[in-house]
């Protein structure tokens, strides 16, 4: 099967060879991206955000509180309604998830993937994780769960 062949059948459009660049600005026009205080919003509201960012960057730069932690790898499987391995949050394809990495480039890619698997209402931070933190929105350290001033970082 060509390359062609199976991002068709897995309901990509074909694109043939881009750069990242190009990529993300391909897939962040069907996403409605939220800001960090939307994001916030979101949440009180009922909406799922979920940290993709590895282990290390989690211990070194805290967490938002109550966001669900699944690493990338395991991200389709965890938030799959339908899955057997997925989280106790992943209840419906009509959730509201908030994808959140790093610096918000990755978590668009990932945002996309789960819009792939029905979860409609899927969409990332504009810049991330570090958008949330500079905004001084809460975060807590991953090493005692307490709170930390977004300010002194």
């Amino acid at each position: 099967m060509t390359d062609q062949a199976t991002t068709e059948r897995a309901g990509i459009e074909p694109v043939g060879p881009v750069g990242i660049d190009e990529l993300l600005e391909r897939v962040r026009e069907d996403l409605d991206r939220v800001g960090p205080r939307e994001a916030a919003e979101a949440a009180a509201d009922g909406a799922l955000l979920v940290d993709i960012r590895y282990a290390a960057l989690r211990e070194r730069d805290g967490l938002i509180p109550e966001a669900l932690i699944v690493e990338r790898n395991e991200l389709e499987w965890r938030l799959d309604p339908q899955g057997s391995h997925r989280a106790r949050e992943a209840t419906s394809h009509d959730l509201r998830v908030v994808v959140i990495c790093n610096e918000g480039y990755a978590s668009s890619l990932a945002a996309v993937s789960l819009r792939q698997l029905g979860l409609h209402r899927a969409t990332d931070l504009v810049g991330g994780f570090q958008a949330w933190k500079a905004e001084g929105l809460p975060v807590v350290t991953a090493a005692t769960g307490g709170a930390e001033d977004a300010d002194a970082a």
